[in-house]
């Protein structure tokens, strides 16, 4: 059995930016434990797997660990497959995951976007593991049912932020999202996931997901440019149309290739 396989750099104008993901093409679904093993194999953070199925794809995602429902970027670099090189005359498609579908389309030469629904996070108390790993003021608190989500006063807070891991580890949620105010954009973030196996990720599409909604009310706009500030770095071009959000950003070809099993 011989599948294609590509690395795609996410929400990046280069290679070696943004958030690398493989993206692995199948006829048809395989067993979990073949995806578990392929995603092992390429030592990924993240395969996200497509069946083509004429009108629509499935999409699934695997960690070393497991299967996650949706993953942000990899969904972006899925989109490139798609619709840069497996059909590259759509200019829009929809991706079936486990929870529900994927929007993906080109907005121009240079940019693709997915959009899915909106995971607004309320307010909370900090938990005391909380405070005590991001040892820094913050203004506020909010979370949803995957992470935390923390608003600092300034974007230099954010980027000299060095959480305790071991306290993150703690915490009822899978990650920790730091955002503040942008000073070449409409807001920034940092993501952290110690508990998914990434100390930090270094763009987390998903977490926009929160994000968006949130800086929109604050900011009192539905359009915006948001930088995460990992040190690969991620741009995102964000809009919130309703309940949903779109992310837009550029994707890079890094690799591709053939699987033999």
């Amino acid at each position: 059995m011989k599948l294609d396989v590509f690395q795609i750099d996410a929400f990046a104008s280069r290679v070696f930016a943004g958030n690398p993901a493989m993206v692995c093409c199948l006829g048809e679904w395989l067993e979990d434990g073949v995806l578990r093993a392929i995603t092992t194999e390429h030592n990924a953070a993240v395969v996200a797997f497509l069946v083509d199925r004429g009108p629509h794809f499935d999409i699934r995602y695997f960690t070393p660990i497991g299967e996650l429902s949706l993953v942000g970027h990899a969904s972006l670099a899925a989109a490139h497959v798609v619709l840069r090189i497996l059909r590259p005359g759509l200019s829009q498609a929809v991706l079936h995951r486990r929870g529900g579908t994927l929007k993906v389309a080109t907005l121009s030469d240079t940019l693709l976007a997915i959009t899915l629904a909106s995971l607004p996070a309320r307010s909370c108390r900090a938990p005391v593991d909380l405070t005590a790993a991001l040892g820094v003021p913050f203004a506020e608190v909010r979370v949803n049912d995957n992470q935390y989500f923390v608003t600092l006063e300034r974007e230099a807070m954010v980027a000299g932020l060095a959480p305790d891991m071991d306290r993150l580890m703690k915490l009822d949620r899978d990650g920790v999202i730091v955002t503040a105010p942008g000073e070449t954009c409409q807001f920034v973030s940092r993501a952290f996931a110690p508990k998914e196996g990434l100390p930090e990720d270094p763009v987390c599409g998903s977490a926009h997901l929160a994000l968006v909604p949130y800086w929109s009310e604050r900011l009192g706009r539905s359009e915006h440019l948001a930088l995460q500030l990992s040190q690969r770095g991620g741009e995102l071009h964000c809009s919130l149309h309703g309940n949903e959000v779109r992310l837009a950003g550029r994707c890079a070809l890094y690799m591709e290739g053939t699987i033999h099993i």
